[in-house]
């Protein structure tokens, strides 16, 4: 599972230069946690992009995100900070979505020294990383904030145990349901932990009050259905929300951009996304 990780990084291509990469740390509830800064070549203070990689909660660090982060960094011209939250199993449900939250708290709190605009803020992640913007969002909305201008959910996981039809594609060299269960065994402490909407969005009593999302999905993704289930759940609850399938393609396709045509299309979608809110 992680030389898939390993697979999908490479066909990111080779790294995309950025004005600045900076690494640092902020002081959690669980300790330090590393976030890498990368900064466009544009005066501040500038809207940002708080992006969660993928890896089931359980593998991936900042590094597996490097290429997309880059790349949405130029397109977008925004600065795009990595977070490296604790990982199960070592870390289990909800030490990721603490960390996550307390990252976005962390970068509005610091926003005059990071030169960055606080009220022009979204959050963003791919598989486990959209499961962790998701329910960051739900937590600024019920914690009174910070403020976030969207959110970015990428293929995420929306609910434990989902028996939905696109659960059923079996790709046995990649991402299958058995991967999706393994993922979800290692993150959760019990079962009960699957029913909370910290933990499955898709199971939120109300989903009103969120910000405006861009949700992609892939054809051939188990987790296709309840990423699109989520995002009518949005649309329902009054949220401004975008969803579009990328047909022909797999779980993990969004940082393929050196190889696949469909990456191109959707990191530059999702960086009009981005545009969009960071204009108001």
């Amino acid at each position: 599972r992680a030389a898939d990780l390993a697979d999908i990084q490479a066909a990111a291509g080779d790294p995309e230069p950025v004005h600045q990469v900076v690494d640092r740390e902020f002081s959690g509830s669980g300790g330090e946690i590393p976030l890498r800064l990368y900064r466009p070549d544009a005066p501040g203070p500038l809207p940002a992009l708080v992006y969660f990689f993928g890896g089931g909660w359980t593998l991936g660090q900042i590094e597996t995100c490097d290429a997309v982060c880059r790349r949405l960094t130029n397109l977008a011209g925004c600065l795009t900070v990595a977070v490296g939250y604790r990982l199960a199993p070592e870390h289990k449900f909800p030490a990721a979505v603490t960390d996550c939250y307390e990252a976005v708290c962390w970068l509005a709190q610091h926003a005059a020294e990071l030169e960055l605009d606080p009220a022009r803020m979204v959050v963003g992640g791919d598989s486990a990383g959209g499961n962790l913007a998701a329910a960051v969002t739900l937590l600024v909305r019920d914690r009174g904030g910070p403020a976030l201008a969207g959110q970015l959910l990428v293929y995420p996981n929306t609910l434990y145990r989902a028996d939905t039809s696109s659960m059923q594609f079996d790709d046995p060299a990649l991402f299958n349901r058995h991967s999706v269960a393994w993922y979800w065994q290692h993150y959760l402490n019990s079962p009960a932990d699957g029913a909370d909407p910290l933990a499955s969005p898709l199971l939120a009593p109300d989903l009103s009050g969120l910000p405006p999302a861009l949700v992609i999905t892939a054809e051939y993704d188990p987790l296709r259905d309840e990423g699109e289930q989520y995002a009518g759940r949005l649309a329902e609850a009054g949220v401004p929300v975008r969803q579009h399938r990328y047909d022909g393609v797999m779980h993990g396709f969004f940082a393929m951009s050196g190889v696949l045509d469909d990456a191109e299309r959707a990191i530059r979608e999702a960086a009009g996304f981005l545009a969009e809110r960071f204009a108001g």
